[in-house]
């Protein structure tokens, strides 16, 4: 009675009184180390959840990488593929320097110079090219390897002509020919047949006017090539806005020379007459097969080696 007088007296329930008077039992208090405890693994467990979004952002970073580097170079056989001018490339944008390989070449005739690049004053006008003797029929093969743009024919100009997109970055032209032994968009290789030589077009007799192009740009093919040693100057050309138009160690007396000993003979077709090679420094079997337009086993059957021979500098190859 006194008990629940007291309660009433303060206000305070009977519930409230108990919970005074007796231990609490539907709760456990845990002591300073168990909380430690569990405090420490709900932060491992943040912990592995940061790890794993950082591993997750890392693998899609490397799978666009990866997805990047997977994906082909720019094909050069688009841009301004279809068109039907010489130079497609009008108003396009052309850097001032550019490092071209010409490693991997092929003399396009064995002819020597008829006529160099530069201005003609007979004619008025600027000779894009170099023109090469040859005879009609004379096999005609491709500088670099590549893919054939445009085959066509030109009756004031170029006469049957065909133009050759390389991965180096340039175009070659081929004029005044006879036949076309390749079509559009056809992949050849270096020293592979692509006409016959002729005097079609705006053209006094027959020769090869050939055209080395970058972006437009005529290169002068002297810069390039030596054609009275039917080798290229050096495995890379630099193009340069300023110096593309001058010829490189050109000599006229070397090409006389070229031109007094190849008129000796009737043809100048690959299968005229006996050819052979001497060694330089860097030669290989298959460089000097794709120079010459032959193959490496008749190479090697023509001079009784194989494949694997050691090219000794200053041996002498036939190559025909």
């Amino acid at each position: 009675m006194v008990f629940n007088s007291i309660g009433k007296i303060f206000g305070i329930g009977a519930l409230a009184i108990a919970a005074f008077s007796f231990p609490a039992t539907a709760q456990e208090l845990r002591s300073v180390s168990a909380h430690n405890d569990i405090h420490e693994r709900l932060i491992a467990s943040q912990r592995d959840i940061q790890e794993q979004i950082k591993i997750d952002e890392t693998k899609r970073f490397m799978d666009i990488i990866l997805q990047e580097e997977e994906e082909p170079e720019i094909d050069i056989y688009t841009e301004s593929w279809n068109s039907q001018l010489v130079n497609p490339y009008g108003g396009m944008e052309v850097p001032n320097n550019v490092r071209i390989d010409v490693s991997e070449y092929a003399i396009p005739v064995p002819g020597y110079i008829t006529s160099p690049y530069g201005y003609r004053p007979r004619f008025r006008r600027s000779h894009k090219g170099v023109d090469l003797k040859l005879q009609t029929g004379d096999t005609v093969r491709a500088a670099f390897s590549g893919k054939v743009r445009l085959t066509k024919y030109e009756r004031r100009g170029y006469g049957y002509y065909v133009i050759i997109r390389h991965p180096n970055g340039l175009e070659t032209v081929y004029g005044h020919l006879s036949k076309f032994l390749v079509k559009p968009n056809q992949d050849v290789k270096v020293g592979e047949p692509i006409a016959l030589g002729g005097s079609t077009g705006r053209s006094t007799g027959p020769h090869l006017h050939f055209e080395t192009r970058f972006m437009g740009y005529a290169i002068n093919p002297m810069a390039i090539f030596d054609f009275a040693n039917q080798t290229t100057h050096t495995d890379y050309y630099t193009f340069n806005k300023k110096t593309y138009t001058k010829a490189r160690n050109y000599s006229p007396e070397a090409n006389a020379k070229y031109a007094a000993k190849t008129s000796k003979k009737n043809s100048y077709s690959a299968t005229g007459t006996k050819k052979t090679h001497k060694v330089r420094k860097g030669d290989t079997l298959s460089k000097i097969a794709s120079r010459y337009g032959v193959s490496v086993s008749s190479i090697c059957r023509l001079n009784g080696i194989s494949r694997s021979t050691t090219l000794s500098i200053g041996k002498v190859l036939r190559v025909n």
